[in-house]
């Protein structure tokens, strides 16, 4: 079996999609669609930066599920392949989740486009800047984690965001407890802490503004029959439904991203090989979380040539 997965935030860089735009007008169409629904020239920041712009949140996101969706389209089409055929399942990181819907049918690339700049502009919106953080925690458990947040929460919200893989979570929070958490990491046993360069405090209860935002978003957003099964981030559980899947992406924005626990769901459900479209960030994850299971990232046109001669 074989599962496509796509990434979060983070895996943004100035010049992404470039090469992609340079030798494949399918890839060009995707960069003009998603600007034309955004009205914004996008593919600009992302070509050519300035980074500032490009890491803003409301940028970032629609960004990398721009270039993974052109990745996407460009091994389809010039391929000649279908994803539906030759995937099992699908799975996104955080923003990655509408990523894979737009890759199985259930979003149109300007909805999805559309909902990302909104889901950025609303995390950001939630909480004023300066008042939550993020930090990663490395050579950390999930319950190693759970229990430096509780110490570390004082009465503020310090929670776990992303379980990302068996070595690296990450926590949210009020920044003060968060900046608390980062300073205890050695008495609780981790091997390091790192405040992010996050401009909010996402997937904890300081996003529920957004979480609203998002559910009234959600709600006036046509969603149609899934090609594939997705693995819902909030549950670590293979999702069918569509109407489903839009309830948790609500509950997405506020919940914990259960990375960890999609990939060892997927592998319990029988995946041998993963295809990571548009990044190389959660290839190392499900490499640290799982044995036995292939991991292809996806990102240039070469790469796109030899998945599609593997396929």
């Amino acid at each position: 079996m074989r599962a496509f997965v796509f990434p979060g935030q983070g895996s943004q860089k100035v010049g992404m999609g470039r090469e992609l735009a340079d030798a494949s007008p399918i890839a060009r169409e995707v960069f003009e669609e998603v600007d034309e629904a955004l009205s914004q020239k996008l593919s600009a920041l992302m070509f050519e930066g300035p980074e500032d712009q490009l890491t803003l949140t409301e940028n970032a996101q629609p960004a990398i599920m721009a270039n993974a969706i052109a990745t996407l389209r460009v091994l389809e089409q010039e391929g000649g392949l279908s994803i539906a055929e030759k995937g099992d399942c699908v799975a996104g990181h955080s923003l990655g989740e509408y990523t894979a819907l737009c890759a199985v049918g259930g979003f149109s690339l300007a909805d999805t486009a559309r909902l990302l700049k909104l889901r950025g502009q609303a995390m950001q919106a939630a909480v004023p800047v300066g008042i939550g953080a993020m930090c990663a925690l490395l050579g950390a458990d999930v319950e190693k984690a759970q229990a430096l947040a509780d110490a570390a929460a004082e009465g503020q919200i310090c929670t776990v965001a992303n379980d990302n893989d068996p070595t690296q979570v990450v926590l949210s929070g009020h920044r003060e407890a968060i900046e608390r958490a980062v300073a205890m990491v050695k008495d609780h046993g981790i091997k390091r802490g790192a405040l992010l360069p996050v401009s909010a405090p996402f997937h904890c209860p300081l996003m529920q503004p957004a979480a609203d935002a998002m559910a009234e978003a959600l709600g006036k957003t046509p969603v149609q029959a899934l090609r594939l099964p997705v693995y819902a981030n909030v549950t670590a559980t293979m999702v069918s439904d569509p109407a489903e899947e839009q309830r948790l992406l609500v509950e997405q924005v506020c919940g914990r991203v259960r990375w960890r626990e999609s990939v060892i769901a997927m592998k319990a459900a029988g995946v041998e090989h993963c295809v990571e479209l548009g990044g190389k960030v959660l290839g190392p994850m499900i490499g640290r979380t799982v044995e036995d299971v292939t991991v292809a990232s996806v990102v240039t046109m070469a790469d796109i040539e030899a998945l599609a001669k593997e396929l």
